[in-house]
């Protein structure tokens, strides 16, 4: 599949953030729902002053409603003259124009090759929880999940040592038509900060719907008792959803950021990532 960039425009990666709480996630929707992608795409019509046209972005990986992104990326293909005249300013223009929950901070011409979907490597969420009797500091109230069970992370971090690699994820995802779940899950680890907040770090090549929710939703199972650390690891064997696993709320759920190789390496993982995978050991099985 060609991703060649028309003639006459320019690949303008964007690397922004935002606060999810407002949204209804990342992708436009019918409606007049507030989404993320259609904001920010009114906000570069507008100050670009081309009103009858939509440059459309391209995102390293939607997010649903309520998840926020630290280090979310994105293109878009601009006519050159648009680039050439509006790239000075650009960031400071959408900053006057953007809501203060989404903000983009750099925006520069993408190396040749680059998708900012197709090109990455890995993409790193964090997972943000308490287990603090008295509940969450509210000021972060919007970005931290409250679990009313003291909860062993060493535990956790046990079961999740099962759940890292290269697996079919049918169990921890939404199953969408004709589409693999086989995923390489790279890292999954947890850590209490001295505030009580346990972090969970959850990086991975791709992710299927739900699934570092659904993940995270097993390993407070058995971080509260409920489960012993090697149940994860038996319902990821079964390949089917398990009733007992929970999606766990959005808004403890954060994209840090998305790593891409260097850029002689951009096209060749761009096409790697379009090919539907297999598990060795197992032939077919999207």
């Amino acid at each position: 599949m060609s991703d060649d960039v028309e003639p006459g425009h320019v690949r303008v990666r964007l690397d922004l953030s935002y606060d999810g709480t407002a949204f209804s996630g990342w992708a436009k929707q019918a409606g007049g729902r507030r989404t993320v992608q259609g904001e920010i795409e009114d906000a570069l019509r507008t100050v670009t002053r081309s009103r009858e046209t939509t440059y459309e972005l391209t995102v390293a990986g939607r997010t649903d409603a309520g998840v926020h992104a630290r280090g979310q990326v994105a293109h878009v293909d601009l006519p050159v003259q648009v680039w050439d005249e509006h790239r000075e300013k650009l960031l400071k223009r959408l900053a006057g124009r953007l809501a203060k929950d989404v903000r983009v901070w750099r925006a520069g011409e993408a190396p040749d090759g680059f998708n900012a979907r197709f090109s990455a490597v890995w993409r790193r969420y964090a997972y943000r929880v308490t287990d603090e009797p008295g509940g969450v500091d509210p000021l972060l109230r919007n970005h931290v999940l409250w679990h009313d069970w003291p909860l062993d992370v060493d535990a956790m971090n046990e079961a999740a040592k099962g759940l890292v690699g290269e697996h079919d994820f049918a169990a921890y995802c939404k199953k969408r038509e004709g589409a693999t779940t086989i995923r390489t899950l790279q890292e999954l680890s947890l850590v209490r900060g001295d505030d009580g907040v346990i972090t969970a770090t959850v990086r991975a090549d791709a992710f299927c719907h739900n699934m570092v929710r659904s993940l995270i939703g097993a390993l407070l199972f058995v971080g509260d008792g409920h489960r012993g650390a090697d149940w994860p690891g038996k319902v990821l064997a079964a390949r089917v959803r398990d009733s007992a696993v929970h999606v766990v709320r959005p808004h403890g759920l954060t994209l840090e950021e998305v790593g891409y190789p260097a850029d002689e390496l951009l096209a060749a993982r761009n096409k790697e990532a379009r090919n539907k995978r297999t598990l060795p050991a197992a032939g077919c099985c999207g």
